[in-house]
């Protein structure tokens, strides 16, 4: 019988049971399309939890908060002590049975066992997991305790679990430091079950602006959108002259300051524009005191100025004592957090074994984060290097932080490395995994300017011309792809298409089976992911070009996973239509089936006919393509540019991209209205893409 539930199950306080449920929802997700959530016990009913919320909304489950738990711990408590703990079972199994029966595959998170009366005699959470069929996850928190205590934990633990019935699935040991991680690798070497070990991280331990303001009820006074998720690393106390407190701030501190101190917070704002002092985190005046209004205004007036300041009714004691006791949490927002979890869940698990472990059901269906998952695991399994030339832009220098802690790919940043780093950690980012390349005062330009020179000299290129063009970012980058210092580019945030796809014309060329370079979107509906092409490169194309975009788009669909059946797409559909636009279609058509005779391909069809089988069944009956399309070529850039938009913004589908293809080397390009998370999906793409080439 094929596993469809998995219960994680953590001992002991700060053990990390969300994170280790993070990953493997991640794990499941990006398999299957229907997950659940389920905690069988929660600490009240009337508070919401904050598990449960954590995973429904970052994972977008299709569930309503009260189909995610069974009952609080005090219902528990009464069942138990008036003996009807087989009751409560059948009870949970019930609710259980429900979301089994609705869903491919149900994730269950425990609950710490201090939780539970002291008197109970069992484990209740290895009682429920056996009595759902769910194989067992237990996590051990070795923060506090020696290696030879950790090991005789994960041997009496999965003694425990594997006597009372459970299914053993894996062991995570969390908080290791790297002492106790290399000894206990030793003693493990030969044990039967699986085991994971994870190290300590000490930034995900430590608080961020929002858990702050959250624990002490704290009033921002100024606080930018993207200032809740900094780190708080220590926390200061400005009780010093400014001279000797200088000595003591240092990265990411939380300084406490009296609002009248003006002259601790004048010399913390010279301190955050020096290259010669840390970066503090943030800044907290206690009592609800505002600073003087000459110096609120010349901090309201500093531009760029990125530094939170919050206010609370505390003193700075009481303040200080209360700040030590704020629990740093994992939250939907923190995206820094969350990328450097997932981060070390997959360097430290084996993810293959893991879907190999769980036999899940099969699904055709394919979910924009299902997708988005795939792309990220394809990415992470062949790191390649991409480059940004673009880093003066914050969106860059976010997204090229989720891909480091995601371990997507590794970025280089065209820039001076000074300005660089006082760049983003002014924003409170860690690129300093990220190798930054000065291109004008580069030991590479003469070697790129000479090859440049000789790549173009016959068509009347200067040598002056090309050291002023390798001058520009777009340029420089593209060489560096091209001579195989990088492997793929992303460009776009702030220069025009044409300004990316020029340079690849000039340096990296097309390749031999196409003429020309087109583009596609990964378009993410509710439920599959579909390919549409050309829609952002090519504005009107003969029927060759067309039969290349064909060609390009159906290889770029199988290189992730897209089984291609292409539907060349015209205002009519088979034989029915005669004229210009129809005959280019046709024409295209034949040009495909020529050259690729086993692809399928359907051409000229209506874009009804092409992706619903009940259209496709009348007016092409006998065709293998139409009504299951998954690659969808457009006759012109107007009809492929408004179609695109219109299916995205009309039923709220993903479109990623658009997605260059036909290049000997990957380079992609970005909207200039582009997010974040685009910028991430189109580098984990290109690194992907890089892969396949290599």
């Amino acid at each position: 019988m094929k596993i469809k539930s998995l219960f994680v199950s953590a001992q002991e306080k700060n053990a990390g049971a969300l994170f280790i449920s993070m990953g493997m929802m991640e794990i499941l997700k990006r398999n299957l399309h229907r997950v659940a959530f389920f905690r069988p016990i929660i600490y009240k009913t009337d508070q919401r939890d904050g598990d449960i919320s954590f995973i429904l909304e970052r994972y977008n489950l299709d569930m309503e908060y009260e189909d995610t738990y069974g009952f609080d711990i005090q219902y528990v408590e009464d069942m138990i002590a008036l003996k009807r703990t087989d009751e409560l079972i059948n009870q949970l199994i019930t609710k259980f049975k429900r979301l089994e029966d609705k869903y491919d595959f149900v994730l269950c998170e425990g609950i710490r066992r201090s939780f539970l009366p002291h008197t109970l005699g069992f484990d209740l959470n290895i009682l429920i997991a056996q009595n759902l069929g769910s194989a067992y996850i237990n996590i051990i928190n070795a923060k506090e305790i020696n290696v030879q205590e950790i090991y005789d934990n994960i041997l009496i633990e999965n003694e425990n679990s594997t006597c009372q019935g459970c299914t053993h699935f894996a062991t995570f040991v969390n908080r290791l430091d790297d002492a106790k991680y290399e000894e206990l690798q030793k003693k493990l070497q030969g044990y039967g079950l699986s085991v994971y070990l994870l190290k300590e991280i000490a930034e995900l331990n430590m608080p961020t602006i929002e858990d702050i303001m959250e624990g002490l009820g704290a009033k921002p006074l100024i606080l930018g959108d993207e200032d809740h998720t900094r780190v708080i690393r220590q926390v200061k106390v400005g009780a010093l002259t400014l001279d000797n407190f200088l000595d003591h701030i240092e990265e990411d501190d939380l300084v406490i300051v009296p609002a009248d101190r003006s002259d601790i917070i004048l010399g913390m704002l010279g301190a955050l524009y020096s290259n010669a002092y840390p970066n503090i985190s943030g800044i907290v005046f206690p009592f609800n005191m505002q600073a003087h209004p000459n110096i609120q205004k010349l901090v309201l007036g500093l531009d760029g100025f990125k530094v939170p300041v919050l206010s609370v009714e505390t003193d700075t004691y009481r303040t200080a004592r209360n700040l030590v006791k704020v629990r740093a949490r994992l939250r939907v927002g923190s995206e820094r957090k969350i990328a450097l979890s997932l981060g070390l869940f997959n360097s430290s698990v084996d993810i293959k074994a893991i879907e190999q472990k769980i036999a899940n059901t099969v699904s055709t269906v394919m979910t924009p984060m299902m997708f988005e998952y795939k792309l990220f695991e394809m990415a992470r399994s062949n790191k390649k290097k991409i480059i940004l030339p673009e880093s003066s832009d914050e969106r860059i220098l976010r997204a090229a932080e989720i891909v480091l802690r995601r371990g997507v790919a590794d970025i280089i940043l065209l820039g001076r490395e000074e300005e660089l780093r006082a760049n983003y950690l002014r924003l409170g980012l860690d690129l300093s995994r990220a190798t930054c390349i000065d291109h004008n005062n580069s030991e590479l330009s003469r070697e790129f300017v000479d090859t440049f020179y000789e790549m173009r000299k016959a068509k009347g290129l200067s040598y002056q011309a090309a050291e002023d063009t390798m001058s520009k970012e777009n340029y420089f980058a593209t060489m560096m792809v091209h001579l195989g210092y990088a492997d793929g580019m992303v460009s776009g945030a702030i220069h025009s298409t044409g300004d990316t796809i020029r340079p690849a014309l000039q340096i990296i060329k097309t390749t031999p089976e196409v003429s020309v370079v087109s583009s596609v979107f990964f378009m993410c509906l509710k439920n599959k992911v579909l390919v549409y092409g050309d829609c952002a490169v090519n504005q009107d194309p003969d029927a060759q070009t067309l039969a290349d975009i064909a060609i390009a788009s159906a290889k770029t669909a199988l290189a992730f996973s897209i089984v291609p059946k292409v539907a060349m797409l015209s205002y009519s559909t088979g034989e029915s239509g005669s004229g210009v636009d129809v005959d280019k279609v046709r024409e295209a058509t034949r040009i495909v089936k020529e050259r690729n005779p086993d692809l399928p391909i359907e051409g000229p069809i209506q874009y009804d006919a092409a992706i619903d089988k009940s259209v496709a069944m009348t007016k092409l009956p006998n065709s293998k393509v139409a009504g299951e399309a998954s690659v969808f070529i457009f006759p012109d850039l107007n009809t492929g540019n408004n179609t695109y938009k219109a299916v995205q913004r009309s039923s709220d589908a993903i479109a990623i991209g658009p997605i260059l293809q036909g290049l000997n080397k990957p380079i992609n390009d970005l909207s200039r209205g582009c997010l974040v998370s685009d910028i991430v999906n189109t580098i984990a793409i290109t690194a992907i893409q890089a892969g396949q080439n290599s």
